[in-house]
């Protein structure tokens, strides 16, 4: 069975209500949780870098995360990250260059 690391650095997919609107709050293994039927496909492992606002992410935070991915690739058949829409572009462009020429998804 295929082994999976699900990144979660917050942003719009790990929101909920808060004070002031949305705020990322759900953490990665309860996000995880909502999508039970993964474990018949695949085992996932969950790590949370970040609990972040998508509008907040920057490129220091993409380096963690393809830093974290370098440091665990051998582990994993491939890796999901989780992401808020407001700069999902950005990010994926930017992970795109980090990590290249990767067989896994």
């Amino acid at each position: 069975m295929k082994h999976i690391l699900l990144i979660t650095p917050g942003g719009t997919i790990a929101s909920a209500p808060g004070e002031n609107g949305l705020e990322p709050a759900i953490a990665s293994h309860r996000l995880l949780s909502h999508v039970p039927e993964i474990a018949q496909l695949c085992r996932v492992s969950t790590i949370q870098l970040y609990s972040l606002d998508s509008t907040n992410m920057k490129p220091e935070y993409w380096l963690r995360i393809a830093q974290h991915i370098r440091q665990v690739y051998d582990e994993y058949d491939g890796f999901v990250i989780t992401h808020g829409t407001d700069t999902m572009a950005y990010a994926s462009s930017m992970l795109h260059y980090l990590i290249q020429n990767s067989p896994k998804p």
